[in-house]
Order: C-alpha cells, then sequence, then structure tokens
C-alpha cells in the first residue's frame, strides 16, 4: 500500500509519501510546500494545489490522508489552513484518490500508541518507524509522514474510529509493548521518552 499524508498549511505545507509492504514502512518521499507571503491567498492556493496535483500524479497513491481542522484562539490562522485544506481535497478528488481524514489524536495514537502524546515523541517515533536518518524537519513534514502511517494502518476504517490495531490502548501503552516496538533495552537509551517507558 502507498499513502500520501498531507499536513495542511498555506506558508508551510507538510507531505509524505509511505509505503507499507507487510509490517515494514518505508518512506519514499517528504518535503514540505513553501510560499511566500508576499503572495496574494489565491497564488498561495495555486501553488499548493498544483504541487499536490504532481505528488499525486508522481505517486498514484492508494491512499491519501489529511490532518482534520481543529480551530484554535486564531481564528485568522485557522481560516488559511482551511482554505489550503479545500485545495488538496480539490486534487485528490480531481484525481480520484481515495481520501481518508483523521484527528491529532488518531494520528498520535496510530504513531505512538498515546492520543495525548508530545510533539517530540510523535517525531521520535515517526523517524524509528521509518528508519530516517535524521529528525523530519520542519514539523509540518513530521506531522505528515505521520499522517501516512497512520493512513497506512487505517485507511479501511471509517473516518470516525481509530483502527484496530491501535485501539487495544492498555496494550499500545505498555512500558513492555513499547520497548519492544522501539528496541530499547533501558530508559537511558531513550532521551524523549525518559521514564515514560
Amino acid at each position: 500500500m502507498l499513502a500520501l499524508g498531507i499536513d495542511p498549511g498555506t506558508a508551510i505545507c507538510g507531505y509524505g509519501v509511505v509505503s507499507l509492504e507487510g509490517s515494514h514502512l518505508k518512506a519514499l518521499d517528504y518535503g514540505a510546500i513553501e510560499t511566500s507571503s508576499k503572495l496574494s491567498v489565491e497564488q498561495r492556493l495555486v501553488i499548493i494545489h498544483r504541487e499536490i496535483d504532481a505528488l499525486i500524479k508522481k505517486y498514484k497513491p492508494d491512499v491519501m490522508g489529511v490532518e482534520m481542522l481543529f480551530f484554535n484562539k486564531n481564528v485568522r490562522t485557522a481560516m488559511t489552513v482551511a482554505q489550503a485544506r479545500g485545495v488538496i481535497l480539490l486534487a485528490a478528488a480531481q484525481n480520484a484518490v481515495k481520501l481518508v481524514e483523521f484527528t491529532p489524536l488518531q494520528v498520535k495514537q496510530a504513531v505512538v500508541g498515546y492520543g495525548k502524546a508530545e510533539k517530540e515523541q510523535v517525531i521520535y517515533m515517526t523517524q524509528r518507524l521509518l528508519n530516517l536518518p535524521s529528525k523530519p524537519h520542519p514539523d509540518d513534514v513530521a506531522d505528515a509522514l505521520a499522517v501516512a502511517i497512520c493512513t497506512t494502518h487505517c485507511s479501511n476504517m471509517r473516518q470516525e474510529l481509530v483502527c484496530s490495531n491501535i485501539l487495544d490502548q492498555s496494550k499500545r501503552t505498555s512500558r513492555a509493548f513499547l520497548k519492544s516496538r522501539l528496541g530499547i533495552k533501558s530508559n537511558a537509551e531513550n532521551k524523549v521518552w525518559g521514564n515514560k517507558i
């Protein structure tokens, strides 16, 4: 299975292309589409649409995952992200790509095993699961890769549910399970998790 994960944004739109063969995850491509604040909103949206469309045509993903939008205190930022999501969803529809959407909680639970994980934990797990040589940067790219990982595991589920292999929280959040999954023998080997494992 090939999944394209997107972390929508107008200034920076992260993307990640991840393949899943059996239980092996591999990052094929990842990065960010950046637009200048000197451009008009319309011009920035055209660039995002064009780049996402090009990614879809290049990789022909089986499914595309996009993080859901949650309004925060900065409504103006939320609105620009919503506009970016609109052209991203349009690109998926124009290319007849199956689309799934996930909440940040679902993405964190799929990648880390805990829905309230810190951003550093998500970045760390994304790097480990995909065997990346360094941390994905900027954070938008790490988020997009995390969405892609979640998408590979959950694309056949209804959007409001977390896939079955991450529902068993008692197993997934156990210290023994996480240590086994990460290949960690002691807490000293993992500065991000510290005493949490």
